[in-house]
């Protein structure tokens, strides 16, 4: 089993569990089978058919493309769905399949709404109507929360970029981020996730299924797809430490996010599948948050690199010791956080595209981290930092550090096998 897994906190409940996970092609669902098969259970997967005929590489990756049983189908045809069913009786679905990439939606709505939306109601009506009767874990996104106010002056800005909020802020700042918080998706890709969470908890109420809609905050690690920002970030910094780039190119490194190890996301997963109760919502993240330009500097620093100033291109911006650690509390919660950060959350700082980039500077030279205008998303969440007192209550906890996912990925890009993903 992967060394970042440790031992269920469920026991041996999964032990010849019958599991079904749609998207077990996908990041987090190789990592999902891959503990599941640890834990003794029963493992299918919906995939869908390979021109080639190979196993996925996710799935190679981890060795266990022969332990897990995989049926070919597609989350937008309900009689594959059904063959499915047919083929693995599951006493629990995991749903992971689905569009994920962010930037994609705004070009390829469609394929999202498709995807996201009509799979999940596929799925549904299928196990529906075969009268099957799993516990089905529905993976939600903490996209779907959007545009969330952290201050009267933030709020002023969003009016005037986008003309209105909806739903009104009752709170401000309206972080942590619960599971009441208002959802206001500032992407396609976040709206078919809203339609597919509405959806999984109708089918509760409608139908007494037993349904748990999970909101994961951003999960990492080994294997995270090249598009995804974490992945932008780690695999630019392993090309430099190897001398093939002369710098890290990016979009907004302003942004906030929650940032997780997939092992505790899977390990959720699980513990809702077990007593998560039918019919209700679970925020999944590590209740932190750091922004872009944290990672990347904490990237640099994992490859060996010690940073010491940043500075805009016009020499403007300064801040000395940028990755200097405060874990001083900031709207309620206590939760480790870069110099950067602070500034950054305090609204001391913030870099524009006008900025043109930084200059990092650290023991083996000069850094330079170039703002790429087209990587900037039309509409962008500006911070996620998630309240999980909910599913803790049923015995979750986040164990990993954002340098041990940091390391994690970055390895992954230094490995010799990977170079071909590079």
């Amino acid at each position: 089993m992967n060394q970042r897994f440790e031992q269920s906190p469920a026991g041996d409940f999964m032990k010849n569990k019958r599991v079904l996970i749609t998207g077990i092609s996908g990041f987090t669902g190789s990592y999902l089978a891959e503990y599941l098969l640890a834990q003794g259970a029963e493992v299918y997967g919906l995939i869908r058919k390979r021109a080639d005929g190979t196993a996925p590489k996710n799935l190679v990756d981890k060795a266990i493309e022969k332990e897990v049983r995989l049926a070919e189908g597609d989350i937008k045809d309900i009689s594959s769905l059904e063959f499915a069913l047919e083929r693995s009786k599951p006493d629990i679905i995991f749903h992971l399949a689905s569009q994920s990439f962010v930037q994609s939606s705004f070009a390829n709505p469609t394929e999202f709404a498709e995807t996201n939306a009509i799979g999940t109601a596929n799925l549904l009506e299928a196990v529906r109507v075969k009268n099957y009767e799993p516990k089905i874990i529905f993976a939600g996104s903490s996209e779907e929360y959007g545009l969330v106010i952290v201050s009267e002056e933030q709020r002023k800005r969003m009016i005037e970029r986008y003309g209105q909020i909806a739903p009104k802020p009752q709170r401000i700042p309206e972080l942590p981020i619960n599971e009441d918080n208002p959802l206001r998706p500032m992407s396609p890709y976040a709206v078919s996730k809203v339609y597919g969470d509405y959806l999984t908890r109708n089918y509760f109420h409608s139908y007494s299924m037993k349904t748990v809609v999970s909101r994961g905050f951003n999960h990492e690690g080994a294997g995270r797809g090249p598009m995804f920002v974490t992945s932008i970030i780690t695999s630019q910094v392993a090309k430099l430490k190897l001398g093939e780039n002369d710098r890290i190119i990016v979009g907004n490194v302003n942004s906030f996010r929650d940032w997780s190890h997939v092992a505790d996301i899977v390990q959720g997963y699980c513990l809702l599948a077990e007593v998560g109760e039918s019919g209700n919502v679970y925020n999944q993240g590590s209740q932190r948050t750091n922004s872009v330009l944290s990672y990347i500097l904490l990237t640099l620093e994992e490859a060996g690199y010690n940073v010491q100033k940043i500075e805009t291109f016009n020499g403007q911006k300064k801040v000395e010791n940028p990755t200097e650690v405060d874990d001083g509390e900031m709207f309620g919660v206590k939760f480790e956080k870069t110099r950067v950060d602070k500034m950054l959350l305090a609204d001391e700082l913030e870099y524009l595209i006008r900025d043109k980039g930084l200059k990092v500077y650290t023991d083996k030279g000069e850094v330079i981290i170039e703002f790429d205008e087209n990587r900037f998303r039309p509409a962008d969440v500006p911070i996620l930092l998630s309240d999980t007192s909910k599913i803790q209550r049923l015995g979750f906890k986040s164990k990993h550090t954002i340098r041990e996912i940091i390391r994690d990925q970055l390895n992954y890009f230094l490995d010799a096998k990977q170079r071909s993903y590079l």
